[in-house]
């Protein structure tokens, strides 16, 4: 059972870190020097030999009490020593709560972590620590289970080519704590997040490191001992349902390991938004940001936001012969529409007809949802399929259509590793938290220019196509171009299961060492390496995000720290000052200004007074998430 420190409201355990740790007792204690009584550390400590404890006697006093009557509530607090003695409490609130430094007397030395990993090739062990109470956590072993020969492919492949150290690793899902997931999972809900929780568990587990599973918020309370002094994960990966559900249950013991926290955030979460004073300050409200991370710790769906850490999901990579067999029997006039919810196609019966004229129309719209008056008698409705089904109508499809929602889910990837060609529409304006409900609340200002721009940049055409819908003469020459286009099944390889292990073993075993949790000292990191840096000054109004991307390169906000400088810029004036924009030169040239805080270097920012400093970097082909030698 996992255990996380606990947060006890009012009692002894929230009283501040510099509280009394010292029972004035008779209590002896071993020492280098061989055996001493409290009263000759006090004595020595008043002489000037140093002891690392400041006396609050106070506070001692109430915590004794709270050890005495309540030691033996949870069986966790004698696994860590205590017996009921009072030298066991000052150990245990020194060594295990973490309310005082270690004790100088005590042989205290850190565990070693750098066990090497093994890549595994059995899930059998991952699909029982899963488990079965939920139907969600059933679907996700079902995928875990159909693509488990892939994943082992991928490591033979791997195997000789990366070292790891093993990391102990916490997978707390907080969204699966709600049961509404669960309930809508064979009702055509939407099932983004557990592809891509089976996926990272798969990724974690393959790689070797020691994971432990929670899908509930008992599993997350554990027992009554908080373990503030020496948490037993490494890394904690959660979503932002966890991250409340963490703080609530540890309080500010939450803060001192905010640095094992990763955070899958399908939308993104931008500088301006997390640094919750500048965002109260500044406007930038939501209702999930204004967690003060470093914004590389937010893991999302998609590399859509280069502030945050891409982490991506798998689609099936097919091989040669599938490759073959699927282009052999592709229907020429089939297309498949992407909306499993019968709310999704309100709205667009001039785009059926479009597509009617052409193609035979299929759906996969949960059958108990069907509406006669919102699909039209021409739809071949299928029902709900699983995922084999699914990816054996789409193998046959000649055509996948988007109707403008989900935004950037994975299906439409799955579409085109299947041999269909994606269509979509195109937003003008482009949807975002100014003129569209759905991004209301989000911590991110990112201008969606169509349902997956990710379809729309990154694979483009002849797999994509991104069209006005409502220009009937546009979509009509689209319709007519694609029922020419043949097009050969893929995949990027930045989804394939050896491009996520590659780029999962590459955040953990560089960002764990060298950028959150041990940054070096006073030079920041260098991961990626620097080589990898070219430095570009924006046009007014253009983010570095826009800018690096204009030169098919990737903004990098590790190399923030490397530029936040005066370089060879010629400026009247120079200021420091915390604002997202900065680095930055102003419009006229005659003033620059440079990033105080930290936190807010933001590839994101833009703003029509400034040219942003950019800092860029390359990327290896088919990784966006890598420089070409970071690995």
């Amino acid at each position: 059972m996992m255990r996380l420190p606990m947060h006890r409201g009012s009692s002894f355990l929230e009283a501040e870190s510099s509280g009394s740790c010292l029972y004035l007792s008779g209590c002896a204690v071993s020492s280098s020097t061989g055996s001493l009584s409290v009263p000759d550390l006090l004595q020595k400590w008043s002489s000037g030999w140093y002891f690392p404890i400041r006396l609050r006697l106070h506070s001692y006093r109430e915590g004794s009490w709270w050890m005495q009557n309540f030691w033996t509530s949870d069986p966790c607090y004698a696994s860590y020593g205590v017996d009921g003695s009072n030298c066991s409490f000052l150990i245990y609130l020194s060594e295990v709560e973490d309310f005082c430094p270690p004790l100088a007397w005590r042989n205290y030395t850190h565990k070693n972590s750098s066990l090497q990993a093994a890549f595994r090739l059995d899930i059998t062990v991952l699909l029982a620590a899963l488990g079965k109470s939920k139907e969600s956590l059933r679907f996700m072993g079902r995928r875990i289970r159909r693509l488990a020969p892939q994943w082992a492919t991928a490591a033979r492949r791997l195997e000789k080519r990366l070292k790891k150290v093993a990391r102990r690793i916490l997978v707390h899902m907080g969204f699966l704590t709600e049961d509404v997931f669960s309930s809508v999972v064979s009702k055509g809900g939407p099932l983004g997040e557990m592809v891509q929780w089976a996926d990272i568990l798969t990724a974690l587990y393959v790689l070797g490191h020691r994971v432990e599973v929670s899908a509930s918020f008992k599993d997350l309370q554990g027992n009554s001992c908080p373990v503030t002094g020496s948490l037993p994960f490494d890394l904690i990966y959660t979503d932002y349902h966890g991250l409340r559900q963490m703080r609530e249950y540890m309080g500010v013991s939450l803060k001192a390991h905010q640095c094992r926290i990763r955070v899958i955030d399908t939308f993104g979460t931008e500088p301006a938004y997390n640094n919750k004073l500048y965002a109260v300050k500044n406007g930038y409200r939501s209702n999930w940001g204004h967690w003060n991370l470093d914004c590389r710790q937010y893991m999302t769906m998609f590399p859509h936001t280069p502030d945050n850490s891409f982490m991506g999901f798998v689609a099936d990579e097919l091989s040669k012969s599938e490759k073959l067999h699927v282009s052999k029997n592709k229907a020429k006039n089939m297309v498949v529409v992407y909306g499993k919810d019968i709310s999704m196609w309100k709205g667009k019966e001039h785009l059926l007809e479009v597509l009617r004229r052409h193609m035979d129309v299929h759906a996969t719209v949960y059958h108990q949802a069907w509406s006669a008056t919102v699909m039209p008698p021409f739809v071949k409705n299928h029902g709900l399929l699983s995922q084999k089904d699914l990816q054996k109508l789409l193998k046959k499809a000649k055509v996948f259509v988007g109707l403008g929602f989900p935004y950037e889910g994975p299906a439409p990837l799955e579409a085109v590793a299947n041999g269909c060609i994606f269509l979509q529409p195109k937003f003008h304006p482009p949807h975002s938290s100014l003129n569209h409900k759905f991004f209301e609340g989000k911590p991110t200002s990112r201008e969606v220019t169509s349902q997956h721009p990710y379809m729309e940049r990154h694979i483009g055409k002849p797999h994509v196509m991104t069209v006005n819908f409502n220009n009937s003469q546009e979509l009509e020459a689209t319709i007519q171009e694609l029922l020419r286009t043949k097009v050969e099944p893929y995949l990027p390889f930045e989804y394939t299961c050896e491009g996520m292990l590659e780029r999962v073993h590459a955040y953990i075993q560089h960002q764990y060492t060298l950028i959150f949790c041990h940054p070096s000292v006073p030079a920041p990191p260098s991961w990626p390496p620097l080589s990898s840096l070219q430095a570009l000054l924006s046009q007014p109004g253009l983010s570095c995000t826009e800018t690096c991307r204009s030169i098919a390169m990737v903004c990098e906000p590790t190399f923030f720290h490397f530029i936040n400088s005066k370089l060879n810029v010629r400026c009247e004036m120079w200021e420091v000052e915390a604002n997202h924009i900065f680095p930055a030169v102003s419009r006229e040239q005659r003033r620059c200004s440079l990033q105080k805080e930290p936190l807010l270097f933001s590839c994101a920012g833009l703003s029509a007074r400034h040219r942003r400093l950019c800092p860029c970097r390359d990327a290896r082909h088919g990784q966006v998430a890598l420089c070409r030698d970071c690995l």
